[in-house]
């Protein structure tokens, strides 16, 4: 298998439709061994739309290059409540990236 599955967590802020399902946001990423693509993502926001939408964010980015431009992406395009959660929770799956590409 030529991919790895590594996750990131965040705290969610309170009056969130996901915090009464989760206490945390979790973005989820396969990424590509080689190159660190990220080939798919999701995470635990409450709704489809915006799960699909974090997808299409995230998807084609490579870890090598850093966290910082799907952060700022984030941050610019993804405007509802878990903005900031989402920006930490990548920056956490980035420090398990980071993690696991310094053991190989």
């Amino acid at each position: 298998m030529n991919t790895i599955f590594i996750a990131g967590h965040a705290r969610l802020p309170a009056g969130m439709a996901a915090k009464s399902i989760y206490e945390t946001l979790t973005i989820t990423a396969e990424i590509d061994k080689k190159y660190g693509v990220i080939i798919a993502a999701s995470c635990t926001l409450a709704t489809e739309h915006g799960r699909e939408f974090v997808e299409r964010l995230l998807r084609g980015y490579s870890l090598r290059d850093g966290i910082e431009d799907p952060v700022n992406l984030v941050k610019e395009h993804y405007l509802g409540k878990a903005g900031n959660a989402l920006a930490s929770a990548l920056k956490d799956l980035y420090k398990q990236y980071e993690g696991i590409s310094q053991k190989e």
